[in-house]
């Protein structure tokens, strides 16, 4: 069902000096911040050659990462997203064999519709599922 690994997303209390180590320091291709209102983040994506690293910060006094930060005021891994071929058919699989999905799909940062899916299904690890065509 899941497909290639697409980013792994983490939680900075900082952006401009989490930019700054990923850019100035490691040398990578950084995007421009990107203001995901729906999600309540604001959102950069570290390209590299074989995924992506997201760096996730709030946006906006209920973003679920400032609950996050709360908890880890350092930051740190936010949760794994895998591409997937057909949300729909992923979410009704899943749900047939017991997986709990987080609220409804959304469009993510790509433009492509994303969904979670409950850290207790996933070994602990909060997992995002991408479409892609």
């Amino acid at each position: 069902m899941i497909g290639r690994l697409s980013h792994v997303a983490i939680a900075v209390p900082d952006l401009k000096k989490a930019v700054h180590f990923y850019e100035n320091l490691l040398g990578a291709e950084v995007s421009k911040p990107k203001d995901l209102q729906e999600h309540g983040v604001t959102s950069v994506f570290v390209n590299l050659p074989n995924a992506k690293i997201e760096l996730l910060h709030p946006l906006g006094e209920n973003s679920p990462i400032s609950n996050y930060l709360e908890r880890n005021p350092a930051g740190g891994m936010h949760h794994l997203c895998y591409e997937v071929k057909d949300i729909k058919e992923a979410i009704n699989s899943l749900k047939t064999k017991g997986v709990r999905i987080l609220g409804e799909v959304k469009i993510g940062a790509h433009g492509a519709p994303v969904v979670f899916l409950h850290p207790k299904d996933g070994l602990g690890a909060l997992i995002e599922l991408e479409e892609t065509k």
